[in-house]
């Protein structure tokens, strides 16, 4: 894995301690991977409807 350093604002780290503190996720790095993937489904289902066809792997 690659290491990657981001500004994110104080309520949003505080919310994604929230649901780490809940047990939703183990740490922040994983709450933060588990947006990222999310982000990339969406847009590649968004890519998938447009277009009708695959253009890279889904995560």
């Amino acid at each position: 894995m690659e290491r990657v350093t981001l500004r994110i604002p104080k309520q949003q780290i505080e919310e994604v301690e929230q649901l780490v503190d809940s047990g939703e996720f183990p740490n922040r790095s994983e709450a933060i991977r588990s947006a990222v993937r999310e982000m990339i489904n969406e847009q590649y289902d968004g890519q998938t409807e447009q277009t009708g066809k695959r253009t890279w792997a889904k995560v």
